[in-house]
């Protein structure tokens, strides 16, 4: 621990991150032993204020953690899925594909198109009626270690820090929260599940690590474009058939469609901006219509885990272990992981229990380790484990067909000709010098049904305090210049969905994007000595892209001050 002296309290289990996963964690262990205490810390400044997601729900971890809750009054799956539609876009057109091709495991009939955040708040009464303790605007900034290297709790990031390092006016030290056991459940691309893999190697003989952003809006329709329960995805057209994504729209209740766009975070082309390619998505002549008359309501954009099977690392180290999506539990075809993370809570939840029965504390959970590929979250996985590598190795087209015969194989089989695929690269290694690719030119935006960056973070409540740290870190400012700017022309200001980072020259003009160095061709460029990184961090909606896809991994996203960040309603 610091020098700083913080208050400290004691508990029997400490959970980081109030999704799915952490809230499932939560309640199953006080239904097997409600003696135990447990606390949950949220970064964002209400539970739910940091979720985001699709999402269609399969209940399959709902019904076994609340048995009865369809009896519940209140509860927030009012919207059951009641037609399912899968279209390949082409410029000008889209064919449907017949839902009877679709592996078993596809059809969403029985899942519910649904809000994750309300159902996290739900999740969250449910867990303090059992007598959970939850502290939201609390970001777990740090490990606490013993003299042996397990780890016995988390430490709070201090409020009131100042741009320089120095105690403001307001300044309050973090807390130290210590747990017989502590599980990670931050979602993808937690910082502390970071430290842990990399100081545990637990990703020791596993795949790397695969992502994709998903970016989001949520519109209120006009009544006669609105279908309660249709559920809608789609590939191909903008992306082309060489990059990995897609797009979703679900219909939800009270005439409200969210509508996502994911970008496999594996592309090559470094001018390729994700937010403009879902602007560019909503024109599609089979898409527009539903947002005739339509007004946008909210917006958002996140990272998504999509290694699966064989990038999953190892769940326990010393001390605790991974949860939800810090473990990478989505399954990518279905689009899906909060089935997943809340199975992985209960499973880890009921584990850390028998632990403590047992009279332990601060050891590794290898149980857990060896339970959850044997348990219906290994199950749904292996069955897809494929379908990512064959997408990236082969397009979409052959890629997708393939994927879809494996998945079949798989299903009716339970074997697959291709074994187990390797990912290889990581998403930063994939991204090619712009000297091989050509700038694409994006149309501007209407301010009806495509919009700007800065306009759409506005929708997202997003604030930071303009005077505290930057929590978006670079770590040699040269060698962004001398590669991210000149090798890669500037990618940072295309892949993030906030307009958070910018190129700029002497006069604070923008230049990334312009005939750069790297760029082909292009006369007058701009020396990279005169260009300045500019990070808006005030306007980061916490998405993790920057950490992911950085071609040099040299942009760490740590959490900001407790509380920060975007305030999503009902994503």
């Amino acid at each position: 621990m610091s020098e700083i002296e913080r208050e400290s309290m004691e508990f029997d289990v400490v959970i980081v991150g109030a999704g799915p996963a952490g809230l499932a964690a939560a309640i199953r262990l006080k239904q097997v032993n409600p003696e135990l205490s447990v606390v949950v810390l949220e970064k964002g400044g209400e539970v739910g204020a940091h979720i985001l997601s699709g999402a269609v729900v399969d209940p399959v971890g709902i019904d076994r953690l609340i048995p009865g809750w369809r009896e519940e009054e209140g509860h927030p799956f009012r919207t059951p899925v009641t037609d399912d539609q899968f279209l390949v876009l082409g410029p000008a057109g889209s064919v449907r594909l017949p839902n009877a091709l679709m592996p078993p495991l596809m059809n969403n009939h029985g899942n519910y198109a649904v809000s994750l955040g309300n159902v996290c708040r739900w999740l969250a009464g449910h867990a303090e009626a059992l007598g959970v303790e939850i502290y939201p605007g609390f970001a777990a900034v740090s490990l606490v270690h013993d003299e042996k290297g397990a780890v016995t709790g988390v430490i709070t990031g201090d409020m009131g820090v100042e741009r320089d390092g120095t105690h403001g006016p307001n300044y309050q030290p973090g807390m130290a929260l210590m747990g017989k056991y502590v599980l990670i459940g931050e979602g993808a691309r937690g910082s502390l599940a970071k430290q842990l893999i990399a100081k545990f190697k637990l990703d020791e003989g596993r795949e790397p690590e695969k992502y994709g952003i998903g970016l989001k809006e949520l519109w209120q329709v006009k009544p006669e474009n609105h279908r309660p329960g249709l559920v809608q995805h789609s590939f191909g057209w903008p992306l082309g058939f060489s990059t990995g994504g897609g797009s979703f729209l679900y219909h939800l209740e009270d005439n409200q469609v969210a509508v996502g766009f994911v970008v496999h975070l594996n592309y090559k082309n470094p001018y390729l901006a994700p937010f403009e390619e879902f602007q560019r998505f909503k024109t599609h002549p089979s898409i527009r219509g539903v947002f005739e008359g339509a007004k946008r309501i909210s917006y958002g954009a996140r990272a998504i885990t999509e290694g699966g099977w064989q990038s999953v690392p190892k769940l326990c180290f010393p001390g605790g272990a991974l949860i939800g999506c810090s473990a990478g539990f989505v399954n990518v075809p279905r689009i899906k992981g909060s089935h997943n993370a809340v199975l992985s809570g209960m499973l880890a939840a009921e584990h850390v229990a028998e632990a403590i029965g047992a009279g332990r504390a601060h050891d590794e959970l290898a149980s857990y380790e060896e339970a959850w590929r044997g348990s219906d979250i290994g199950k749904d996985l292996k069955k897809v484990r494929n379908v990512k590598p064959l997408w990236s190795r082969f397009g979409t087209v052959i890629g997708i067909g393939l994927g879809g015969l494996d998945m079949w194989l798989n299903t009716l089989f339970g074997f697959s000709p291709f074994g187990t695929l390797k990912h290889g690269k990581t998403d930063a290694q994939s991204l090619e010098p712009a000297s091989r690719h050509s700038p694409i030119a994006y149309p501007k935006p209407d301010g009806v049904l495509t919009f700007d960056r800065l306009s759409s973070v506005f929708l997202s409540n997003t604030n930071h305090e303009e005077n505290e740290p930057i929590h978006l870190q670079v770590k040699d400012m040269e060698l962004q210049k001398r590669s991210e700017l000149e090798v890669f022309s500037g990618p940072s200001t295309r892949y993030c969905p906030a307009g958070v980072y910018e190129w700029v020259d002497e006069d604070g003009n923008s230049i990334a994007g312009g005939p750069l160095a790297g760029d082909k061709g292009g006369e007058n460029r701009h020396p990279r000595e005169k260009a300045r990184f500019v990070i808006n961090a005030q306007n980061c909606v916490h998405c993790k892209t920057c950490d992911i896809k950085d071609p040099n991994q040299n942009i760490n996203w740590v959490p900001p001050q407790g509380g920060e960040g975007p305030v999503y309603p009902n994503m």
